[in-house]
Order: C-alpha cells, then structure tokens, then sequence
C-alpha cells in the first residue's frame, strides 16, 4: 500500500473549513490536552472549529472544556442532557456534534487521543485530492515495556494493518473512532445513525457501512505518518477485555457479512489450535500438530506485521510477538464469545449485549 506524504501547499490556498466532533465522558485528565492538540495544527485555525459535546460527565470535563471555549474562540461546548434508553450515548454525542457543525468536513476523534501537528492539514490534503466520501486513518497506541502494554499494541497495530490492507484492496471495510473524516454531506445521505441507532456501539464501523454502500469507491485509509493519531492502552486487563468484548459486540450487525465470515474463520481457528492443545494433554502426537500449527501461524503474522510495525516506529516489540501467542488465542476465544453472548461496562454503564 503507497504511503501518502503531505504536500508542501501555502496555508492560504486552503477552503475546506473542518469540523472536529469530540466526544467525552468522564475524560479530566485526557481532554484539555486533546483539545490543546487540535488548537495547535498547522491547518489554518480560522479554518478549524472544535466541538466538545460532554456525555453526562460526573467529573470536571465539561468546566475545562468550557474554559478553553471563553479562552478561544473557536472551541465549543455542547452537553447531553437527555438519557437513551438504548445507551447510544457516543451516537447521539457525535450527531449532536454534527448538527451544530458548520464544516463541510466531520473529523471525530476521542476525547483521550494526541495528534500530530500535521494531522488535519493532511486529512484535509487528502480528500482534497481523492474527493473521498469517508477516510479511516490510522491509530497507534503509547506503549511501555508491560506485558500488557505490548501485547495490546501487538494486537491493535495487526488490526491497524488489516484495517489498512482490506480498505485499500476494496475487500471489505474497517476503521477506528479515534480517527476518521468523512464529509458531512454523506453523512446526511445515509441519514446518519439511521438504523443502527439502537446499537451502543458501532459509530465507527457500522456508518462506515452505510457510506460504503452508497460510495464504494469513495472510501480510503490514509496511509501516512503526518495523520497517526496516538491514544493510551487499557490499564489493567479488566478494562482490556472490557473494551474489546465491546468491540466484539459489533460483528453480528455487520452489513457487510464479508467482515463477519472473515472474523468467523479467525474464531473458528483459534479455537481449533485451543481444542488441538487441550488433545495434546492426552494424545503426545498431538504436540507436533500443535507446534506445527504455532510455528506457521507466527510466520505468516510476522510477515504481515513487519512492515505495519515499521510504518507505526514499532518494530523493536516484535520480538515479543512470538512468546504472545498462546495468550492471544485465548483472549481472542474469550472475547469473541463474551462479545456475542455476554455483557460489557464502558464508561461506568454496564451494557447487554443485543
């Protein structure tokens, strides 16, 4: 996949005004330097307009957030006042967010996220240049020598990597929240949250769905070191599973049932290489199937990974990939399951799966 480098372009010759939807809940220690980070790109500020919308925080989000609005002129503050039955809150913050805009360009990013300088100057370069309808770009964590720190930057910079391969080859679609553009006119064509409003999650890939449908070939992964947004990993493996249970949540309301025959075969692996080890207790023949089985599946992922890790600066974890293994099938087996038939907490509201 080609890799896009911002073009150098007078600041004055830029027209597309942006609009950067927010959301946050509960986010005190994360959202002034979010929204500092926004206020300080190289795209023209006159050009920029940043909307917090506080989804019925318990914290002081919302206090700092409305003091960098007095302080500039383009920050505003928008908060959720009504409940949702079906908790839908990050849909509902990010629509509230989209109907105040005045962009022709929805950028939405999470509320504990750090962007290059250069992050929206070059979404901006680039769906100038492509007319894209909808553009996922991409997503790294901060990592830190802690088994699981690495093992969740292992695993989402591989998922960053497939997002980036599938998009660009047309083979199915995938993004991440914590950095998408999309055009606020293809936004209302596909009527917004429209049909998955009842979800709690899926605001993400789900409306990246809906804009597929009806521009396939107006949707793009940036691939570009200039648009790499950062965020923390979860801190403790309670809220890893819980995160990625509610990841899981979403497989069964794809549109687009490629992804969900392409995330059944990758289940239905992992949980013959589990049944393969379990037999391997009993039956010695069955070790040499196992490590046979370990031994191809490490190669073909390290030779996809290699390049990602390169394109993300983190190839010195690597080395870790090989010895992760053994987890990762079976946190890929205990999600799965509990994101289909289980429950899931986000943001101190515990969600049933539905």
């Amino acid at each position: 996949m080609p890799k896009y480098a911002l073009q150098q372009r007078p600041l004055n010759t830029y027209q597309t005004r942006v609009s950067v939807i927010i959301p946050a809940r509960n986010e005190t220690v994360n959202i002034a330097n979010c929204i500092r980070s926004v206020l300080a790109q190289s795209y023209p500020s006159f050009l920029i307009e940043i909307i917090v919308v506080d989804d019925h925080s318990n914290d002081d989000t919302a206090d700092i957030t409305q003091a960098l609005a007095l302080a500039y002129t383009n920050v505003f503050l928008i908060r959720l006042n009504e409940p949702d039955a079906n908790m839908a809150y990050k849909k509902r913050a990010i629509e509230a967010g989209i109907a105040k805009a005045s962009g022709t360009l929805i950028v939405t990013t999470d509320a504990d996220c750090s962007h290059n300088t250069f992050w929206l100057e070059t979404l901006v370069q680039y769906q100038e240049k492509t007319q894209a309808a909808f553009i996922a770009a991409p997503v790294a964590y901060i990592t830190k020598n802690k088994v699981l720190s690495v093992f969740q930057c292992l695993d989402f910079m591989t998922m960053q990597g497939i997002t980036g391969a599938s998009v660009y080859k047309r083979f199915h679609s995938m993004c991440n929240g914590a950095n998408l553009a999309y055009t606020k006119a293809a936004f209302e064509q596909v009527h917004g949250f429209a049909g998955i409003d009842k979800l709690p999650t899926g605001d993400d890939m789900l409306l990246m769905h809906k804009i597929y449908t009806l521009h396939p070939n107006d949707v793009y992964y940036l691939k570009s070191t200039e648009a790499v947004v950062t965020t923390h990993p979860a801190y403790n493996w309670r809220e890893f599973f819980q995160q990625r249970i509610r990841w899981a949540s979403k497989a069964s309301h794809y549109n687009d049932k490629r992804i969900f025959a392409a995330l059944l075969l990758v289940y239905v692996f992992n949980v013959w290489v589990m049944m393969i080890a379990i037999a391997a207790f009993f039956l010695w023949k069955y070790l040499l199937v196992l490590a046979a089985m370990l031994v191809c599946k490490t190669i073909v992922e390290l030779w996809f990974l290699k390049p990602v890790a390169s394109f993300f600066g983190m190839g010195k974890w690597m080395s870790w990939f090989p010895p992760l293994q053994p987890l990762h099938i079976l946190y890929v087996i205990i999600s799965g399951w509990l994101g289909k038939f289980g429950k899931y907490e986000w943001k101190g509201r515990e969600i049933r799966r539905q």
